[in-house]
Formats: structure tokens, sequence, C-alpha cells
């Protein structure tokens, strides 16, 4: 282990490194947010038929990462493990993106065949370009520090991304409305502008970063069945896990359902950019101090108080009257403002997990070890986006009409008690988290002088 894998890491590629999150939200939180939107209101299909697709997409793209993180560690190319996938990545990953909001003259059957085919296409090649660009911070440095710098910093850039979907989506796809008086044409323009800044900004990424971690090629193959070992002796993976379920199924119903709240329980279609746009907004001002903050009060209060706000702001939405614009986007701040903190902090816990388990198992698995987290984040947003789906057709919604007062009182319930209740089992769940500063500092030092000792047998062997 170099001294060089502690150095700080330059600002530029911190920044580099985030461009990455920040092409990767571009793309897919506006399929997050706005896909079952535009299927049911645009496309044609049904709330509950659309529910069941992002449900049964998402457990097949969810069962491929494990292989997909297997194949990434076992990746050795002159642009190192992890950076190679986001140079051929990046246009397959923007065009199936445009495919996805592209409406064909098809029959009905055709058309959710078309749907099926083009959004599994996008998840998969989705899965293959984040497994390895997450992991890539594992080999970038082993500084605890540093990692969470570089993930606040992807963090910040990833939520300016959601800022722009939240607000200039709709925007864009209204003014092109209007300009082409095609609902299809407008999405799909405005899918295949955001398409190409993307995939420029994944290259960006892949040529400003460096992996500096030296690997060691274990005498044994990084095999599929290592997941189960991991989940054995690796008890920050466990509730790491388990946290992003939650999470990601609390941040997809929030995305997906925002847009009917402001459109019917509000009735101000006019808001949902702002709505959006106040999602997003307080990770500028917050994800800057969270180094600061997490070595202040540490990472369990830090994340407890922080889903502890994301309650208080979903609990104000419940009781106030949709009428009282000003309070909704009030409490809408004060939920982002908690959402975005743990959101953005849970990230740069996946490189201690990554440690952990080398230092019980011997074996490095930063590609497996995401793909398991990805696995896990998939399930919840497939969880997030088949709720929506079934209770909005459980409570009789029915697109572009005036909604009875059982489907607003779906919306409502799927916006506000069904996050809170998730958010709860979160706080129970990070209780476990057994990893903190004292111990992940002895585990990193333990590594340095593993890595020490192979080097010297290394340069004995050539001497």
């Amino acid at each position: 282990m170099s001294s060089k894998n502690l150095s700080r890491i330059p600002i530029f590629e911190k920044v580099g490194y985030a461009s990455g999150d920040f092409a990767c939200n571009l793309i897919y939180n506006t399929v997050s947010t706005y896909l079952l939107f535009f299927y049911t209101d645009v496309f044609g299909l049904s709330a509950a038929t659309a529910g069941t697709m992002f449900l049964v997409v998402r457990i097949i793209d969810a069962l491929a990462d494990p292989f997909i993180g297997t194949i990434v560690d076992r990746t050795n190319s002159r642009f190192g493990r992890f950076r190679p996938y986001l140079l051929f990545g990046a246009f397959p990953f923007a065009i199936l993106a445009i495919l996805c909001f592209t409406t064909p003259d098809f029959s009905d059957m055709g058309k959710l065949i078309y749907a099926y085919i083009t959004y599994v296409g996008l998840s998969l090649t989705y899965t293959t370009i984040n497994v390895p660009y997450g992991a890539l911070t594992s080999a970038m440095t082993r500084s605890n520090q540093e990692v969470v710098s570089i993930t606040s910093v992807r963090m910040f850039f990833a939520n300016l991304g959601g800022l722009i979907v939240a607000f200039f989506v709709p925007l864009l796809s209204n003014n092109l409305r209007n300009t082409t008086d095609s609902s299809v044409l407008a999405w799909q323009l405005t899918m295949s502008i955001l398409g190409v800044i993307g995939a420029c900004l994944l290259i960006f990424c892949f040529k400003s970063t460096k992996e500096r971690v030296s690997l060691q090629k274990s005498k044994e193959k990084i095999r599929l069945s290592d997941i189960f070992e991991q989940f054995q002796v690796n008890r920050p993976l466990v509730v790491l896990s388990i946290f992003f379920i939650i999470i990601f199924g609390v941040n997809s119903i929030s995305n997906s359902v925002g847009i009917y709240y402001i459109t019917y329980n509000v009735g101000r279609e006019d808001l949902v950019k702002w709505y959006g746009l106040l999602g997003s907004l307080p990770a500028l001002i917050i994800l800057p101090f969270i180094p600061k903050i997490n070595r202040w009060i540490g990472k369990k209060k830090l994340l407890t108080f922080a889903l502890l706000l994301n309650i208080v702001g979903l609990l104000g939405l419940l009781i106030v009257p949709p009428s009282h614009i000003f309070l909704v986007l009030l409490f809408r701040l004060i939920a982002a403002a908690g959402s975005v903190t743990a959101g953005g902090y849970m990230w740069a816990l996946i490189p201690e997990t990554i440690e952990y388990g080398e230092y019980k198992t011997g074996k490095r698995m930063g590609g497996l070890i995401y793909s398991v987290i990805g696995f896990f984040f998939k399930f919840g947003m497939a969880i997030g986006g088949i709720i929506p789906g079934f209770v909005l057709d459980k409570f009789g919604y029915v697109a572009n009409q005036v909604q009875t007062p059982e489907a607003l009182t779906g919306i409502l319930i799927t916006t506000t008690i069904i996050p809170v209740v998730f958010l709860i089992l979160a706080i129970i769940n990070i209780y476990f988290y057994n990893l903190d500063e004292e111990e992940y500092a002895k585990i990193v030092r333990e590594l340095e002088n593993r890595d020490k000792v192979y080097l010297d047998h290394i340069n004995e062997f050539k001497n």
C-alpha cells in the first residue's frame, strides 16, 4: 500500500468523478421520476400495468447485479478495473433512455412489449455503468475522510442533476409540447437532450479519474458464491443493504407520486417543477458540510437526525390542507433536507463495507459488493415503483380526469404515510451498524500491513 492511496484527491478529480453521477441522474432520475407518468398519461398504459412492469423490470435488473459485479471484479484492462465501463456504456445508455420515451405506432400489446424491452435494456445498461462507477471510489483512496469528501462532492453533483431534472424537465417538455403540439415528441426530444449531455459527462468522468489502490490478485478467483460468505461475516454490509432498500423505496415513491400529488391534490400542475426543485435544492446547501457534520456527531446520529427530519416534513404534508401552497412547499423542503442528507451520506459507507469484507475474507470485492448494494437498492426501487401504481389503481385513479375523493386520498397516503412507515424502519435498522470510526481505522491499518507484507514478498521473489 503506497502513501498515495491515503493522499488527498485533487478537487478536479473529485469533480470529474462526481460528473458521472451528475450524468446518471440526468438520465436515470428522469426515468425514475417521469416514466410512470409518461406510461400512464402519454404512452397509454394503465396504472396497474405500468406498476407491474416497474416491479418485473427492476427485479430482472436487480438479479443481474451480482453477475455484473462478478464480471467487474474479474476485469483487468489497460484502463483499469472500473473505468472502462464508463467509456463503453455511455452512449448505449443514452440511446436506450431515448427509446424509453418514444411511443411507437404499435398495437396495445406491441407497445407493452416494446416498453418492457426498452426499459429492461436501459436498466441493465445502467447497472453495467453504475456498479463499477460506485466501486471506483474504493479504488481511488483508502482514506475514510477522502471517501466522505469524494462522496459529498458526488452527491452535490448528483442532486444538482436531480434539481435540473425536477425543475427543467417539466419546463422543457411543456415548452416543446407547445412548440411541436405533441406530448409524445416533446418527451422524446427532452430525453434526447439529456441523453447526449449525460453520455458526454460519463466520458469526461472516465478521462478525469484514476485508480490508485493496488488490487492484489487473490489466489482464489472472485465467485458469485462469495456473496453468501460476505453476508455471513460482513454485518455492516447487511445493515447497509437493508438501509438502501428502505431509502430507495421511499425516494422512488416520493419521486414518482409527487407529480400526481401536485397535479391533482394541490390542483396546480404549474407547480410540479417547483415541487421537484425543492426536492433537490437542500443538497446544494447541506452536502458540502457533510464531512464536517460526520466528524462532529458521527454516522449514526447524522443518519438518525436526517431520517427524523424527513419524517417531520412528510407528516406536515399529511396534515396541511393542499390549498395552503406555502406550507406544502415548506414541508416539502423540510422532508427533502432530511432525505438528501441520509441519501447522500449512505454512499460514503459502502467503501467501509468493502474494507471490512477484505479484512474478514482476504478478498477485495469492490464490484461484487457494489452489485449487492445495487441489488438491494433496486429491490427498494421495485417496491417504490409498484406501490404507487397499485395504490392509485386501488383507490380508483383514472388518468387525465378530475379525481374522486377516494383517489385523492390514495395519492395522499402514498405521498406521506407509506414513506413515514419505511423511514421508521430505517431508524431501527441503522442502530445495528457496528463499524465506528475507531474500528474502521484499526481495519485500515491491518490492511496496510497486509499490503506491505505482500509487496515485500513480491520484491523478494523478484530479487
